[in-house]
């Protein structure tokens, strides 16, 4: 299903608009692109993910930020490693919910830093990785339900159980799967988890099937928040630390290579 996404980029005329118009018409999966030159914004509506998207747009020599996706009041975020998540090792990444219709939700992200295969990816109760990501409950769920695929109904599977995605040989996973049971409003504040190992959707022939699908431990966290919607985002420094929305591009999400109040 396609969604709209909002870009701020970095455009100064109309014929670079052109040249970036007709890079992204050419990809399978963009059904519109709008491009506002004067206020240096573009919205796609695409059933791609969202990084993928800003690959492209990059690739046509404009820098570009994601500033807001789906509607208003029904999408949310959240970061998995980095300062505003938590993760072992170089895991870092960003898991973005869209509440298409009252029984689409759309999940979308880019994890780096996983081996190759497949890695489970829940939502988990509580929203506090203040002890990182063993203290944020079980897997989230509505109803008293085991552990299942996310193609189970409402009572053979958690709320949160999303089943796996998967990373390819440089250790980078990009997806983006529909759900039909789980809901943006019902999320926030919770937590995303991704885990090291499969999960076997409630398959294994032992009790922990029903409980994690022996998804195993926890690498890498963030809670998920509210998102703007289009149009919502006229921030032009990053909250946390003074960043200016551009030099907030070119900087890590952590560590020596970020300063502050640049």
């Amino acid at each position: 299903m396609s969604t709209n996404v909002e870009f701020a980029i970095q455009m100064h005329d109309k014929v670079t608009a052109n040249v970036l118009k007709n890079s992204l018409s050419e990809l399978s999966g963009v059904d519109n692109v709008s491009i506002y030159p004067e206020s240096g914004t573009l919205v796609i509506k695409s059933s791609l993910p969202i990084s993928v998207l800003q690959e492209k747009i990059e690739e046509t020599g404009q820098r570009a930020v994601i500033k807001g996706f789906g509607d208003s009041v029904q999408a949310a975020v959240a970061i998995v490693g980095g300062e505003c998540g938590f993760a072992q090792g170089k895991l870092q990444g960003v898991v973005r919910f869209i509440q298409a219709d009252d029984n689409t939700c759309i999940v979308d992200g880019t994890i780096d830093g996983l081996s190759p295969g497949l890695h489970g990816l829940h939502v988990h109760e509580f929203g506090d990785i203040s002890e990182g990501c063993d203290k944020v409950g079980q897997h989230f769920s509505l109803v008293n339900a085991s552990h299942g695929a996310p193609s189970c109904d409402t009572s053979h599977r958690h709320t949160g159980d999303l089943g796996n995605i998967q990373v390819n040989e440089d250790g980078r996973s990009q997806f983006r799967f529909s759900d039909s049971v789980l809901k943006v409003w019902d999320v926030i504040g919770r937590t995303i988890v991704v885990t090291e190992n499969a999960d076997d959707l409630g398959k294994g022939n032992n009790p922990q099937s029903l409980i994690d699908g022996n998804s195993g431990k926890r690498l890498g966290c963030g809670i998920i928040a509210r998102s703007a919607g289009l149009f919502e985002n006229t921030k032009k420094i990053c909250a946390c630390d003074g960043v200016s929305l551009w030099d907030e591009r070119n900087k890590p999400l952590a560590g020596p290579g970020r300063q502050t109040h640049l």
